[in-house]
């Protein structure tokens, strides 16, 4: 057994793989928009679990879901028809407008899925993604996935593979061809530094796709699920994806993906694809939980207005000194800084406000969509403080 007695960061320190670059704090337990390190000290959390936490921590639903399901059956793979499930993925598929989905475990499997359910429908093998884009670590994941200090590490990668500008139609247009089975693409890219696509962008680019006989695939691992201000972003741009990635707040935290499929998707054919856990019954209570409490009350709503009065502040009241630009859709925030964010998010951290960032010099954040209004201004508060001492 370990020794209980020993400090949590020299236990992670003496077993961690080595691939995560650690925050020095320890995290015990969080409730709403806040996260408790192991001291009792409180933090507003606009890390948000990296997007896993628009409804927050430990939210009532969830939790009452989660214990209820856990005690019936936590695991049922799809060899078998389960009610719960049946029952999401009907929610689901009627809150996004599609027909069928395939359920998986992450943001990278729904991507890796999406990606051979375009090439099985075409009968094409190349795809298209966006510079600047992220789509996940795993192997197909990471072929369309821009970042190259991400890719060289693990290269070669998936063959086939074609980068092109984002909001850049006239790009787009030129590499489509009669080889390109899928179009991927993310409605505001967040790893990438939170770019919205431009007024117009998306539905351009799916008349070309229908044009090209190529598929639509909009990843909206982050976008999802209210974070925007909608149910999914790409409803704002008034599209209609062949394939829709998601994941993160999809089960309340608990991990979970799922793969959207559209009309112009031919059939699958049976064990083209499959997932030992995907649409296991206990991530599917905490899914319709989830769906539930997003449909049923104003969150979303609050969420497009909060997050409009919030950008336009953030545009106003920040010294052009220091900050470039500020981006976003929602409570998906980017302040992009002309130095090196590093030092300030340590910063916020020392005032009790926890962000992310999105490349070197781009804040990021992403509250829970349930945080109070009086706890969102004190981090606009506090951010404005930080940045303004610092000029």
């Amino acid at each position: 057994m370990l020794d209980t007695t020993l400090d949590t960061l020299a236990l992670e320190q003496a077993h961690t793989s080595g691939v995560y670059m650690k925050r020095d704090l320890q995290i015990e337990r969080g409730e709403g928009a806040y996260l408790y390190d192991t001291t009792g000290r409180r933090y507003i959390d606009c890390v948000g679990g990296q997007g896993t936490a628009n409804l927050g921590h430990a939210h009532p639903a969830i939790v009452t879901a989660i214990q209820r399901q856990a005690a019936e059956l936590i695991s049922c793979p799809e060899l078998f028809h389960n009610p719960i499930r049946a029952q999401y993925q009907a929610a689901l598929c009627e809150a996004a407008g599609m027909n069928r989905v395939f359920l998986c475990n992450s943001g990278a499997e729904s991507v890796e899925a999406a990606i051979k359910f375009a090439r099985a429908s075409t009968g094409r093998t190349s795809i298209i993604s966006t510079m600047r884009g992220f789509h996940g670590r795993t192997f197909g994941a990471l072929s369309v996935t821009w970042n190259k200090s991400y890719r060289e590490p693990v290269e070669p990668l998936v063959p086939g593979v074609n980068f092109v500008p984002f909001n850049n139609l006239e790009r787009l247009q030129a590499a489509l061809n009669d080889t390109v089975a899928a179009v991927i693409i993310e409605v505001v890219q967040g790893e990438g530094g939170v770019y919205p696509a431009e007024q117009g962008y998306l539905q351009a680019v799916q008349e070309l796709c229908r044009e090209n006989g190529s598929l639509l695939i909009v990843d909206e691992v982050q976008t999802g699920f209210g974070r925007t201000g909608s149910l999914f972003a790409h409803q704002q741009d008034g599209i209609t994806p062949d394939l829709l990635c998601l994941a993160k707040s999809i089960a309340g935290g608990l991990p979970m993906g799922a793969v959207l499929i559209g009309d112009r998707v031919n059939t699958l054919a049976p064990s083209l694809h499959s997932s030992t856990f995907g649409g296991n019954p206990l991530v599917c209570a905490a899914a319709l939980a989830t769906l539930e409490v997003l449909q049923k009350t104003d969150v979303i709503e609050q969420t497009h207005q909060r997050g409009t009065a919030v950008i336009e502040h953030l545009r106003n009241a920040l010294p052009e000194t220091m900050v470039r630009e500020v981006r976003g859709r929602g409570l998906l925030i980017g302040i992009e800084l002309r130095d090196k964010a590093a030092p300030y998010l340590r910063r916020l951290q020392e005032e009790g406000v926890l962000v992310l960032t999105a490349g070197p010099t781009v804040l990021r954040l992403l509250p829970p969509l349930v945080i109070s209004d009086a706890d969102l201004w004190d981090v606009i508060a506090t951010i404005e403080r930080v940045l303004t001492d610092a000029v």
